[in-house]
């Protein structure tokens, strides 16, 4: 696990790139690899890395070459089949000078040029400098575990492992793009591939990029295709193919040269990852998970020691308050460079910093709900658009009855779904997080200012999920939902925090559940396979009968229960107002103060609008951060 960064001509791909600028885009990932640095500068370009040692520890200094150093690579992750590669290259003569993953990627390239990417198991991003070709890769994994983001200017390309390396270089203006921010409040992340920032693009996953000649092109490698391939298998087989499958994923996710840890949940997954790796490993494993000090805040420690008693693990825990949540929450913004709306990312920030004293690799169950259906919203939705269905004509009375008695009940949810009753799913369904009956999607008209309203052309808005639900057009609903999370709330939300947060710490994640052989083997299964009835994860959980204890098993999903909200309401609704009605933050021009207020004080008044209010608070401190090159430290919250 490392950082990585560059730059390359473009206009006069003769000139030559500073060391300098290589020098301190490398210096800000130092957090990602503490444990060595490398430059590479040619004609026209210049390659950084940071590394975090993990495989051959001794030899494997980047950047690499080839055996005539006319291929250079830095890279970021980790080859799951790298000694599979390794063996096919050897045997078609290629030499060797390390034993790492990273060499393998040099020569694949060589033998089966930009089709090298696709031949690759693993989580990474890498960039590779061709010197007889004069061409420049970079590439990222198809599910986006590891990010890759890129600076296009008419003069040059800048990329890196993280924004602020690039904006490192002078020779870039840091710039906000409007239309993103409203994108952000619409999802509370940013899907897709634009940043807050002009010109600042991710690489998309399952995507590399080619720049020879000053032509610049981007390209799909890969995407998931759901299939009826395993449709006619019974519920047996399939598990037990499944129980193989996750066997030797999560053997090959053991490969390392350093200690490695599982972070437990105290649900299904992390418990499920734990059983295979014990499996795998004649190593002892230590496991790692987190508490919070709040009254009536759900404990997911007792799940975690259950089943660390169960396996036999070297067993640490951590709480953190309110105070610590706080207190990092600048440092959050900083590391998280985008504006996400993940309060566990704190706590994921905190117990990634314990595991760091014991391992420097840890395993993670982040993807099962994803690949198997494991979040309430996919049962619940799908039963809504079963009743649609069924009442047919019946639906509009049925629709206000559902809503007018969720409000006279005071029930969110029964009129939430109430509403929806006449809204096709292609039109409601965001991605997992967001709908238009979100407060932001819903108010926007009251919150935003007409100045800004004007800017960002606030009725042409559509969301991310437009184009996913077309390219799944036909399938089950509740494929069409994990695809529309699979491409949107993963990648730009669960994933970057899981990297952004574990490598502030200078901690590799792995993700097993996130492979891409149990992803399309999930996407091959009928739905009734991973809901059935009111059962979330039905075929995962029943593989996982003989492997996890029946309470971690048979428990209501949790989540990752951050008491953020009470925080927020109780801990610090002064902290809150004095940010977000500060006078910078309101000559921004983009909300109504009044409104804004109206939010806090009701906030402060009842347990609502936590969400909105934690993602104004962290766009405010980004601005700073920035555009406006404040520290961190300076403004940490006391």
């Amino acid at each position: 696990m490392c950082g990585i960064c560059g730059k390359l001509a473009l206009a006069d791909p003769d000139r030559p790139i500073e060391r300098e600028i290589i020098a301190k885009m490398t210096q800000t990932l130092q957090h990602r690899g503490p444990d060595d640095q490398g430059l590479f500068l040619s004609r026209g370009v210049g390659l950084g890395h940071r590394r975090l040692k993990i495989i051959d520890l001794t030899t494997g200094k980047q950047p690499i070459a080839n055996e005539d150093d006319t291929v250079w690579v830095v890279y970021n992750g980790e080859i799951y089949n790298y000694q599979e590669l390794r063996s096919f290259l050897v045997a078609k003569g290629h030499r060797f000078r390390t034993t790492t993953d990273t060499e393998v990627i040099v020569h694949l390239y060589e033998e089966c040029g930009e089709s090298a990417v696709a031949k690759l198991q693993g989580m990474f991003s890498f960039a590779l400098w061709d010197e007889r070709e004069r061409l420049l890769l970079l590439a990222r994994d198809r599910v986006g575990i590891k990010p890759l983001y890129y600076y296009l200017s008419p003069e040059f390309l800048l990329f890196a492992s993280e924004l602020k390396a690039i904006l490192a270089d002078s020779a870039v203006r840091a710039e906000l793009e409007e239309e993103s921010l409203d994108r952000f409040l619409t999802h509370l992340y940013l899907p897709g591939e634009r940043t807050l920032l002009r010109r600042l693009l991710k690489l998309k996953p399952g995507h590399y990029l080619t720049a020879r000649n000053g032509r610049v092109q981007t390209k799909q490698y890969w995407d998931l295709r759901f299939s009826n391939a395993r449709h006619r298998r019974d519920i047996k087989e399939s598990a037990q193919e499944l129980d193989d499958l996750l066997a030797r994923t999560v053997r090959a996710h053991m490969i390392s040269d350093v200690p490695v840890g599982v972070l437990l949940s105290g649900g299904v997954d992390s418990t499920a990852m734990l059983s295979y790796a014990v499996d795998a490993t004649e190593r002892p494993v230590k496991t790692f998970t987190i508490g919070f000090d709040a009254p009536g805040c759900i404990d997911e420690r007792p799940f975690a020691r259950l089943a660390a008693a169960r396996y036999g693990t070297e067993h640490y825990d951590i709480t953190i308050s309110a105070k610590d949540f706080l207190a990092f929450l600048p440092n959050y913004v900083w590391h998280m460079e985008e504006p996400v709306c993940e309060p566990p990312g704190v706590a994921l920030y905190y117990v990634s910093k314990l595991a760091r004293e014991h391992v420097t690799v840890l395993l993670s169950g982040e993807g099962g709900d994803e690949a198997f259906a494991g979040y309430p919203n996919y049962r619940n939705l799908v039963w809504l658009e079963r009743v649609k269905g069924i009442l047919g004509p019946l639906r509009t009375p049925a629709s206000h009855v559902a809503a007018g008695l969720g409000q006279l009940i005071g029930s969110n949810r029964l009129a939430r779904y109430g509403k929806l009753m006449m809204v096709p799913m292609q039109k409601y369904y965001f991605s997992r997080t967001a709908t238009p009956l979100s407060f932001f999607n819903h108010s926007k008209a009251e919150i935003y200012t007409p100045e800004f309203q004007d800017r960002i052309r606030l009725n042409g808005f559509s969301t991310a999920a437009t184009e996913f639900f077309t390219a799944v057009g036909g399938r089950p609903i509740l494929d069409q939902m994990l695809y529309v999370d699979y491409k949107t709330w993963l990648p730009d939300d669960l994933l970057i925090k899981a990297d952004k947060m574990t490598m502030a710490n200078s901690v590799e994640l792995r993700v097993p559940l996130l492979d891409h052989h149990i992803l399309e083997f999930a996407a091959s299964l009928r739905p009734e396979c991973k809901l059935r009835g009111f059962s979330l994860k039905y075929l995962l959980k029943r593989t996982l009968l003989r492997k996890v204890p029946t309470d971690v098993l048979q428990r209501k999903k949790a989540g990752f229960p951050v008491p953020y909200i009470s925080w927020i309401q109780q801990d610090a609704p002064k902290l809150f107002w004095e940010l977000l009605t500060d006078r910078r933050t309101t000559q921004r021009g983009y909300f109504r103060q009044g409104q804004i207020q109206r939010l806090l004080r009701e906030s402060a008044n009842q347990a609502a609008y936590a969400k909105e209010i934690f993602s104004l608070a962290v766009l405010e401190l980004w601005h700073r951060i920035f555009l406006e090159g404040e520290s961190p430290s300076a403004l940490a919250i006391r």
